[in-house]
């Protein structure tokens, strides 16, 4: 083997954390300190957040790339997800990394997400610096927090070299980081020359052709196709002919039209790239993440980007409600299919498969948080569709049917522990581990299901009046833990077409809670609230008062409802039950019957019910 060679010039660093611990706000601060803003200039906060559902939820769903410049060193970030559902954009974006910044709030310390994103950085056997932000709150206590990371690193097996890292205390916010907390630093200097000083510069052999690993996909109206990732050996010129061999591979030729590299926040049209650099490839047709870019003389793969396996699947249907076609432009089956292969072209962690169902499709993915993400993004491109409850994926091993388990970390009011106890214990929970730490804030370690977790988190919200803290990773598959209730309620369900009236709810409403207001049009098979007992019933919500001349004016004006919660994606995923759809468009979120008919409905319970016995 030649030796090897390091490119001093650049550094490829991932920036990985648990959720809100303030990963894109660090980075804020290195583009201002470095640079890439100039002196005055107006930018909106977490820049690197550019979709619209990342700033509404105030967290990170795809990983993206950006770059400075200090001490005329290019540095290339990679911003990663917190959340474990998006863990294949984690491990996409580790490839392309020498190193990473693991981030740690000074408070809450390494959480779920901490520990996952960690141990896929440890496999990927990079170099780590640990940065323990938010030092400036009343409740921080870094020097145990610094105890704790250690106490990670060795459990997830570390080697003495990872274990070695350095450490920094920031405050990401205002663009401060030290190397001992008595240090009054006033800006990010000190990180920037770690970075430099511990980060590896990419290493390559000079006497191999060119080969790039396609990390990243994109698409430009004026471009097409475009293909992201780091250039491993040799270097590309633009307009060069080149090869891509693909998962069976095969050799595809193509010709690159632009070459382009990030500038900051931005891509910059360059005529050369140099080994570890990462670039954009624009002229690439059916490329796929995973892909070898290489040139045709000397064609030679890279080992493939590889991911866990999905662990939850959700069933997507065309629109077949009533109400169908009225709010979004795209209500095919097909235009569905294409947009859902579309998104396992750029998402390595999803699966798509053809149901035997007549216009169904079964979409794969780690958790039912990307699988809702990706269903609401559909909405506001305006498809319209219909979406199963989430279901986990099992899996058979030697006769045994193996489900995945969670562990859960729980973080509440020592008064609010037994329900929460109570609840988990009924949905197969086994407690692993309790901690009190003395100020009335317990933490609780369980061994759960995956499809135990499914529908609680509302739940648990609601015990712990909004005050716990709920995070878990996936710890594998054991053998099938037993069936247990869902649900504890039922449905109210329309039994016409219609519009709902005042007159009607107000004798609807002490039966449960109603999730439609007077005006909202119904459909037969409609679910139109939650019944207070465990059976369904279905209920006129369009019945008008019958009108006599003896009645006093504006009399049913006087009717007063309770106010209604508008349901959103999340909760309607978590309320249905196996027989019940929700109906997803642009304007509306609706829950329905999957069978609209209430005596096909009828039929087929009589059916099941002779079947059991």
């Amino acid at each position: 083997m030649n030796q090897l060679e390091r490119n001093e010039n650049i550094r490829n660093v991932a920036i990985i954390a648990h959720v809100d611990h303030g990963k894109t706000t660090l980075v804020d601060a290195m583009f201002r300190q470095s640079g890439v803003f100039r002196e005055g200039q107006e930018v909106a906060t977490r820049v690197m957040d550019n979709m619209e559902l990342e700033r509404e939820r105030g967290i990170t769903i795809s990983a993206k790339n950006c770059s400075v410049l200090w001490d005329g060193v290019k540095i290339n970030i990679i911003d990663t997800p917190g959340h474990a559902d998006f863990g294949g954009e984690v491990e996409r974006a580790l490839s392309m990394a020498d190193g990473a910044i693991l981030l740690v709030d000074a408070s809450e310390g390494p959480l779920p997400q901490t520990r996952f994103v960690l141990k896929k950085t440890l496999e990927a056997g990079l170099k780590l610096i640990v940065v323990i932000n938010k030092i400036d709150r009343k409740d921080a206590r870094p020097e145990q927090i610094l105890n704790e990371i250690y106490d990670l690193f060795i459990d997830l097996g570390a080697t003495d070299k990872q274990i070695d890292f350095p450490y920094l205390y920031a405050v990401g916010r205002d663009g401060i980081a030290a190397k001992t907390l008595d240090e009054n630093s006033q800006n990010l200097h000190i990180l920037f020359e770690t970075i430099l000083a511990a980060i590896p510069a990419p290493s390559h052999d000079p006497e191999e052709p060119f080969q790039m690993l396609v990390s990243d996909l994109d698409y430009s109206d004026y471009l097409g196709r475009l293909a992201i990732g780091k250039i491993f050996h040799g270097e590309v010129t633009s307009h060069e002919s080149l090869a891509c061999i693909n998962a069976d591979g095969e050799h595809v030729p193509l010709k690159v039209t632009k070459l382009q590299s990030y500038q900051g926040i931005t891509l910059g049209e360059v005529e050369y790239a140099q080994p570890g650099d990462i670039v954009v490839l624009a002229g690439i047709e059916n490329v796929m993440i995973g892909d070898t870019i290489c040139t045709q003389e000397f064609p030679k793969a890279l080992k493939r980007i590889t991911v866990d396996e999905p662990t939850v699947s959700m069933r997507i249907s065309a629109n077949t409600s009533p109400l169908a076609g009225r709010e979004g432009p795209f209500v095919q089956s097909t235009r569905i299919y294409e947009r859902l292969r579309k998104e396992t072209l750029r998402n390595v962690s999803i699966k798509l498969e053809v149901a035997p169902e007549k216009d169904s499709f079964i979409l794969k993915g780690r958790g039912e948080f990307q699988l809702a993400i990706i269903i609401e993004t559909m909405r506001r491109e305006g498809f319209e569709l219909c979406v199963k409850r989430p279901e986990v994926i099992y899996k058979h091993s030697q006769g045994m049917l193996l489900e995945p388990i969670e562990h859960l970390f729980i973080d509440c009011d020592e008064d609010y522990l037994g329900i929460v106890n109570q609840k988990l214990s009924i949905r197969k929970g086994r407690m692993l581990n309790f901690i009190n730490y003395g100020t009335s804030r317990v933490r609780v370690e369980f061994s759960i299901p995956s499809r135990g977790l499914i529908g609680y988190r509302d739940e648990f919200l609601t015990d712990t009046k909004g005050t716990g803290i709920m995070n878990s990773y996936l710890l594998g598959y054991e053998e099938f833990r037993g069936d247990f209730p869902s649900r504890f309620t039922g449905s109210i369900v329309a039994d016409r077409r219609g519009s709902a009236v005042p007159y009607a709810l107000s004798s609807i409403e002490p039966r449960g809670k109603l999730f439609i207001t007077p005006g909202n049009e119904v459909y037969e098979g409609m679910v139109i609230g939650e019944h207070s007992r465990e059976n369904d019933i279905d209920v006129n919500a369009c019945k008008m008062k019958k009108l006599t001349n003896m009645r006093a004016a504006g009399k049913d004006d006087s009717i007063m409802l309770a106010p209604v919660i508008p349901i959103t994606l999340e909760k309607a995923l978590q309320f249905i039950r196996e027989d019940e759809m929700v109906e997803v468009t642009p304007k509306s979120i609706r829950l329905r019957k999957t069978v609209l008919s209430a005596g096909k409905r009828h039929t087929l319970s009589v059916a099941r019910k002779k079947a059991a016995c």
